[in-house]
């Protein structure tokens, strides 16, 4: 927490200079949006993927449905300011934002922003105690560097406004059915279909419950991707030598048991387990924080951009998880040690669910695909989500795209010794057509 607010404190005297070179140009509470820059959401985002990694109960899916709606509550905190963006009432599936700014009132922008996530984090962030404080600090110590930037009418109207949407947002993420899913990971009295070829408990903690089982059932953001084509599992389960089934896991089994040192370093970098990191959806997150900050875009651009990951992401884990669990399909460690090898490890843990697709793969494929919508199919970046690790290689990986980052992630898979190839190959394509949706969806 002290990290994130001594950058936020840098960002924000930055802040102060550009808002200062603007003033004679437009009266201060008038400030055209495009003119403020993206501080407040990047300063908040960090808190958002530190809380993430620590509070109780962020399972990969839990975490990607927080990140779709500290998006929505962002985006709608600073839609009435741009003639650019408007309002996504009645756009997403049962959605109406229930306030709009009072006529002739005057409006600081950043203002909303910072009291819309901070409201939204507060309910969404509330299993922790240390969270609420945190919260409360961020949101303090933004406030108290507008001084100066607006009047404190605009900065006062900013905040009412952006307290009220984001009270709105969860008020309208508590209708999709997972409230408090960060205590229902793992639902008591599930029966998973059980047979030849169908997941069962996987070491090493043969977890007895599959994780978020009814999961694909939770309302998407796109009207499409509630009704998307789910992808073929080819070929079908088959224990003889000769079949393509068999060919799968022997292909899993021998990469993962021969890794060379980079597959072995890009497993471990990729791996985001929940609790020691800020989940998948939170590293591709991560990445949209970089490039949003390397590209210093305006508060306006920063929204949209924040708001459409955060579809994406979750998008991405709910038709994931409504695939996995309509074929229910063994993991490749329970495979492998019953027809290939009793003693195999793979590198990586098995996480509690079943196989098919690979849950990395959708949602790098989804990520990837907005990415590009917003910066260009071939952007070279540097991915530093893991520099200050130690307990494993974190160095900055450098992309010539978004796409490499996406099929890197979904490889990792394999070389840990956790999916098959088709559910990794399949699982990006699927991904980039949950994006695809996303990334069409217009926001004007």
């Amino acid at each position: 927490m002290k990290k994130v607010l001594i950058v936020l404190c840098i960002s924000l005297l930055i802040f102060s200079c550009k808002k200062e070179e603007n003033k004679d140009t437009k009266d201060f509470d008038g400030i055209a949006i495009e003119n403020y820059m993206a501080e407040v959401p990047n300063a908040w985002y960090g808190l958002f993927l530190a809380m993430t990694k620590g509070t109780p109960g962020f399972s990969p899916p839990v975490a990607a449905r927080a990140f779709g709606y500290d998006g929505l509550a962002l985006y709608e905190s600073i839609a009435p300011g741009s003639t650019a963006t408007h309002t996504l009432s009645s756009r997403l599936s049962k959605f109406n934002v229930g306030v709009e700014p009072g006529g002739g009132k005057t409006y600081f922008w950043p203002a909303s922003a910072n009291a819309a996530l901070a409201e939204i984090g507060r309910n969404l962030y509330r299993n922790k105690a240390s969270n609420l404080v945190s919260i409360d600090s961020l949101e303090n110590l933004i406030k108290s560097g507008f001084s100066g930037q607006a009047s404190a009418e605009a900065i006062e109207n900013g905040a009412d406004f952006g307290k009220k949407v984001g009270h709105s947002v969860y008020e309208y993420s508590k209708t999709d059915g997972q409230d408090e899913c960060y205590l229902t990971n793992f639902p008591m009295g599930y029966q998973f279909t059980v047979g030849l070829g169908k997941w069962v408990p996987t070491p090493p903690a043969y977890q007895p419950i599959p994780m978020q089982p009814y999961w694909g059932s939770v309302r998407t953001f796109m009207f499409k991707n509630a009704a998307i084509a789910m992808p073929n599992l080819v070929p079908g389960f088959s224990s003889d030598a000769n079949s393509g089934f068999y060919a799968q896991a022997l292909e899993t089994y021998n990469v993962s048991t021969n890794l060379t040192p980079e597959q072995e370093l890009i497993a471990k970098y990729w791996s985001d387990d929940p609790g020691k990191t800020s989940t998948p959806s939170g590293h591709s997150v991560s990445i949209m924080k970089q490039v949003v900050e390397k590209e210093n875009l305006n508060l306006e651009k920063a929204a949209v951009a924040y708001c459409k990951l955060g579809f994406a992401v979750h998008d991405a884990f709910v038709n994931c998880w409504k695939c996995k669990y309509q074929d229910n399909l063994l993991r490749p460690i329970t495979y492998i040690r019953t027809y290939i090898d009793p003693a195999y490890n793979s590198l990586l843990s098995t996480p509690p669910f079943p196989e098919f697709p690979s849950g990395h793969s959708v949602q790098s494929g989804a990520s990837a695909l907005v990415l590009e919508s917003l910066f260009g199919n071939n952007y070279a970046f540097q991915d530093k989500t893991h520099n200050n690790r130690v307990d494993i290689n974190g160095a900055p990986r450098n992309f010539e795209s978004f796409s490499e980052f996406a099929n890197e992630a979904a490889i990792s898979r394999l070389y840990g010794g956790i999916h098959f190839s088709r559910a990794i190959y399949e699982g990006v394509t699927f991904g980039r057509n949950v994006g695809k949706n996303v990334a069409e969806f217009k926001m004007d």
